[in-house]
């Protein structure tokens, strides 16, 4: 089973369906402010919906297209972290996140992406990873940024979300610079 220790009271684990109802209501609780970015939100509206968005990443991850996994802060669900389905043949995926609000502006998700990143490049052996976010989604655009992602660039109107086109900015990292900045000491 996927397990990740981030750092002292964080970790990652891979979801189990026995946590979809406190994970709905985590999601539930911050719903207006995820909705504004996440294209899932107004469709799940019940612990079931989670139950088998869990199941499908189980799925996923024991079909080696890498973990989807619970953000756990001192014995606490509050988000997520996962890669989307790896592209095994080009060695590379995107990861998506999401954070309690509760739980933002402390660092917490980005030393999460670090450590999946890590994860990525140094267990799976991908190439390339990959993070896109709202263009305004400014809290969502720093964690790429400080980890030292490229800004590839714009995909305008590239996610329907809430009601409207959403322009995603596309985030690139690879295994060479994540390497370089560990040398560096930066990761």
């Amino acid at each position: 089973m996927f397990r990740l220790r981030v750092d002292a009271g964080i970790q990652l684990k891979l979801l189990e369906t026995s946590e979809a109802k406190a994970l709905y209501a985590v999601a539930d609780r911050n719903r207006e402010r995820l909705r504004q970015w996440l294209p899932w939100v107004d469709q799940t509206q019940s612990a079931e919906d989670v139950r088998m968005f869990i199941l499908r990443v189980l799925e996923q991850y024991h079909s080696n297209l890498g973990p989807q996994a619970g953000v756990w802060v001192e014995g606490e669900l509050c988000g997520t972290i996962g890669c989307h389905p790896i592209d095994w043949p080009n060695r590379n995926c995107s990861l998506g996140y999401w954070l309690d609000a509760a739980h933002e502006g402390r660092g917490v998700m980005t030393r999460c992406c670090a450590a999946l990143a890590g994860y990525a490049f140094d267990e799976l052996k991908l190439h390339r990873l990959e993070i896109r976010c709202g263009t305004g989604n400014l809290r969502s655009c720093a964690i790429p940024r400080r980890l030292g992602f490229t800004n590839e660039g714009i995909v305008r109107e590239a996610e329907w979300v809430s009601g409207r086109w959403v322009d995603l900015v596309v985030w690139g990292l690879l295994e060479e610079d994540w390497r370089n900045r560990r040398k560096a000491g930066a990761a």
